[in-house]
């Protein structure tokens, strides 16, 4: 099977007019346009193939629907909730002298990176309209299932303990087991996407794009947990029982000995 370049070509003019939102304030970019992008490929490429559509495939599509819903009602009940204000607020400062140009270079980097992302459920689909069964996918998506959950209850967790302890790091719930499970569950779900579609990589062009994607959205999120770490350390760092948690919680992958990214971030000079 060869790419369906006129598909994927359907699906980046998706993710720019989706992602045009992030021309009124540059973080939508990366919060609220990555999050309506990706429910949106979802729902066009069930239309596209609702013909041939079904089974493992069609909740593949739909993990990705939900996907991109749940995260965009987060992101939007969170902005509006005073007690993350400062932080959209400095979000909103470093961005103030975003130039037009920069912002059109943003817009079409995103617009890529969230069409590689669901590449995968694009050629899996493919595949199933020219009557292949792509055996990869079934588990593919409880991957993807398993990353939706635990990404879902993490965030819901660390907002409600965030109400009632706003100057407490959070560290109940997953967050006893993983220091950032939000982002281990992101990671799992792109890692679910990726292995669904493994069936229907049969050219080296689809092995390259949507591996590239996996690869950058594993880094960005390793990158984000390295950040947070960053900050708690400033904000938490002189608390006894803060440095006891992170000697002894892992900060991204649960049941592991990785304590810490401090040396990702000195080799990026952070």
């Amino acid at each position: 099977m060869t790419v369906p370049w006129h598909l994927v070509g359907l699906a980046f003019l998706v993710c720019l007019a989706v992602s045009a939102a992030g021309f009124r304030r540059v973080y939508y970019f990366v919060s609220l346009c990555y999050a309506g992008a990706i429910a949106a490929q979802g729902l066009v490429f069930m239309l596209v193939f609702s013909a041939s559509i079904e089974g493992w495939v069609l909740l593949m599509m739909l993990a990705l629907l939900a996907y991109g819903v749940r995260l965009g009602a987060f992101l939007a009940m969170r902005e509006r909730n005073p007690i993350y204000a400062n932080e959209l607020g400095r979000a909103e400062r470093r961005t103030a002298d975003v130039q037009l140009w920069q912002k059109a270079a943003i817009w079409f980097g995103v617009s890529l990176l969230f069409t590689l992302l669901a590449l995968p459920a694009l050629l899996a689909a493919s595949l199933q309209a020219e009557g292949v069964w792509p055996a990869s996918t079934p588990l593919g998506v409880m991957l993807m299932t398993a990353g939706l959950v635990i990404e879902s209850v993490a965030d819901w967790q660390k907002y409600s303990y965030k109400q009632a302890n706003p100057a407490h790091y959070c560290d109940i719930g997953l967050y006893r087991m993983v220091r950032c499970p939000n982002y281990f569950g992101e990671m799992l779900f792109w890692f679910g996407v990726w292995v669904a579609g493994l069936s229907a990589y049969t050219s080296a062009a689809a092995w390259l794009l949507t591996t590239l994607g996996l690869l950058y959205i594993l880094g960005l999120m390793t990158a984000a947990a390295a950040g947070l770490e960053r900050k708690q350390d400033d904000r938490y760092g002189a608390m006894p029982e803060y440095q006891e948690y992170v000697r002894t919680v892992p900060i991204l992958f649960p049941i592991t000995t990785l304590y810490t990214l401090r040396r990702l971030r000195q080799a990026f000079g952070r």
